[in-house]
């Protein structure tokens, strides 16, 4: 046989290999790890971080490092969240504030969204209003609160125009960033195929910049959080009902350090639990659309 006839029957074998190369590795990535396996590594080190914690807590406790009134044990944290349950508040507390987060930030994306497409598409608007939007992200939220108070008074729309102050800003830079580090290639291919304007910007734009885009939502989303916080701890109407933020002021002005820190424990609780509820599953579903996570966690 030639030089000639073997060479297309070994490129044909090198191909075969690595298509089964690629495969092999396809194969290695669909794999699902263990539940006990998933468990030691994501639950058990969290867990193990919170015993800790306690434990020093405990023991600067049992040391007296500080008197009682405040620095509570943590079974005293545990009594007033159970006074609380008892009374049928608690629930009631908690949901207040994260049904005014979660409204809050959506009307945020709902806002901020927009204005991040026209900043980062419009040299103009970037020009004019650019700053100013980083300007704002880096504002305490905090510093919002006295206006608010004075042009919509105390009631739903001051807590909802704190947070939007918040959280818009961070909403519009994060989906900045992501176009910025879309390839123009991706813009090109998207005109020639007549995907331009509104079209354009929800087929190829968004989804493209997607990563950035989603890492502003997470901060929009902390901003909110932090900003209702605010919002809650300063202002005080009955028509507003009782928050996280309001216990908490409620607490420290009744020098109940129990319910101080457990007003901190939930505030704290609420936002791990969103990111690891709603982020972190949109955060990994996007990155392994785009290969990016090599195993199936």
């Amino acid at each position: 046989m030639s030089s000639t006839e073997t060479k297309p029957a070994e490129a044909t074998g090198d191909s075969a290999e690595v298509g089964a190369g690629l495969d092999a590795l396809d194969a290695v990535a669909a794999q699902r790890r263990p539940l006990g396996e998933v468990l030691r590594s994501k639950a058990l080190p969290p867990l193990i971080a919170v015993l800790v914690v306690l434990a020093l807590w405990q023991g600067a406790y049992s040391l007296h490092l500080a008197p009682s009134y405040k620095l509570p044990s943590p079974a005293d944290v545990l009594r007033s969240a159970q006074d609380l349950w008892y009374k049928g508040t608690l629930l009631s507390i908690v949901w207040t504030s994260v049904w005014r987060g979660l409204s809050g930030f959506l009307l945020a994306v709902v806002i901020g969204t927009p204005i991040g497409l026209v900043v980062a598409r419009v040299r103009p608007v970037r020009t004019a209003i650019g700053p100013v939007l980083q300007g704002l992200q880096s504002l305490p939220s905090v510093a919002w609160v006295p206006a608010a108070v004075i042009w919509l008074g105390i009631n739903d729309s001051m807590m909802y125009a704190v947070i939007l102050l918040g959280a818009v800003p961070s909403i519009a830079n994060g989906l900045v960033a992501g176009i910025d580090q879309v390839p123009p290639l991706f813009l090109r291919a998207g005109r020639t195929i007549g995907a331009t304007g509104l079209t354009g910007a929800r087929h190829v734009l968004i989804p493209a910049a997607l990563p950035g885009y989603l890492a502003g939502l997470k901060q929009g989303w902390a901003f909110s959080w932090r900003s209702l916080m605010a919002a809650e701890l300063v202002a005080s109407s009955p028509d507003l009902g009782r928050g996280l933020g309001r216990f908490l002021e409620d607490s420290r002005e009744f020098s109940d350090m129990s319910g101080v820190l457990l007003g901190i424990l939930l505030i704290l609780f609420v936002g791990i639990a969103i990111e690891l509820l709603v982020f972190t599953p949109v955060e990994r579903r996007v990155l392994r659309n785009r290969g990016l996570l090599a195993t199936v966690k």
